[in-house]
Formats: C-alpha cells, sequence, structure tokens
C-alpha cells in the first residue's frame, strides 16, 4: 500500500501509543496522539477526564473540533495517527491511511493501564468499561459510527499476546505490500 498515512486505533491497553510511536520511528513519520489532544482539552475546561467525556456527550461541538484538526493533519500525510476514530475519520472523509486496529484481552489491557498508571485492578477496569461506553455512545449519537465494526479497517491485530515488535514488522509489511 502506497500511502504516507498510518492510523492506529483500539481500546485503552491494547498497544496503540506503543505501537504508534515504533511506527513513527521505522517510518520517520511524525507521531500524533488524539488522546493527548483529547486530554488537554480536559485540563483547559478544568475537568477530569470521564467528566469531560461525559460532558462531551452533550457537546458534540468538542468532538467536531477534534475531528477538525484530525482531518487537517491527515490531509497532510506523513503521519502516524493515533486516536479512537483515526481510522473511521480517514474513511469517511476519503483520506488515503493504511487503518489499523488494535484489540487485546479485557484483562491483559487492565493489566498494562495498571502498570502504566497505577491503581487496582478493579478500578481500572470500571474506569475503563466508563470510558469505552461513553465514546460508544458519542460515537453513535454525533457519527452513527458503531466502534464494534472493524470493516473499515485493512488490518486488525490481537496485541494480547504479541510482543509489540512483532505487532509493528506486521504493519509495516503490509505498509510496503
Amino acid at each position: 500500500m502506497d500511502t504516507t498515512v498510518i492510523t492506529v486505533s483500539g481500546p485503552p491497553g491494547s498497544g496503540t501509543t506503543t505501537v504508534a510511536r515504533m511506527l513513527a520511528e521505522k517510518t520517520e513519520f511524525r507521531h500524533v496522539n488524539m488522546g493527548d489532544i483529547f486530554r488537554e482539552l480536559a485540563e483547559e475546561h478544568r475537568m477530569e477526564l470521564n467528566h469531560f467525556e461525559r460532558y462531551c456527550e452533550e457537546h458534540p461541538e468538542i468532538d467536531r473540533e477534534i475531528d477538525k484538526k484530525q482531518e487537517e493533519i491527515l490531509r497532510r500525510g506523513g503521519v502516524v495517527m493515533e486516536g479512537r476514530l483515526s481510522g473511521w475519520i480517514a474513511h469517511l472523509r476519503g483520506i488515503r491511511a493504511l487503518k489499523v486496529w488494535l484489540e487485546c484481552d479485557e484483562q491483559e489491557a487492565v493489566r498494562r493501564i495498571i502498570e502504566r498508571e497505577g491503581g487496582e485492578a478493579p478500578e481500572r477496569r470500571k474506569e475503563t468499561m466508563e470510558r469505552m461506553e461513553s465514546e460508544r455512545r458519542r460515537y453513535r449519537k454525533f457519527y452513527g459510527i458503531d466502534t464494534e465494526d472493524r470493516s473499515i479497517y485493512d488490518l486488525v491485530i490481537d496485541t494480547t499476546s504479541i510482543p509489540p515488535e512483532k505487532v509493528v514488522e506486521t504493519i509495516l509489511q503490509h505498509l510496503k505490500a
């Protein structure tokens, strides 16, 4: 596939950040993490992330602002874009991209989140499930997107027991094909 745009999407703990960073390094594309942009907006609104997500459910203008930034960056190319909706934005806007979805067993994802951020398993699992459900509602309400629909992705990789280096290698092979 001849493209200078790679989108990496997946649930929390699936390895999107690790894989996107490694891909950016290998391809010499820049890495953009839409989650970081979302977190910055939460800080600007002086809200905890989970409160901001619920706030966004009633304020679609925030998602539209994020989408506009995302589309502008994707259209410039030379980017590994990491974000839950990045593949969908590329798909819906007709932007040529290698769209990758990473998935992971829930228990392993929670373990990774705890390793990265600390906390206790029941609490982290609950937060993660609430976050994903909030996103699911928002994306269905504002875009008509079912986040469980993987049909738009060029690659779907289960990262539960695969090291990130192998995931990156698989993506790069697909990029060169």
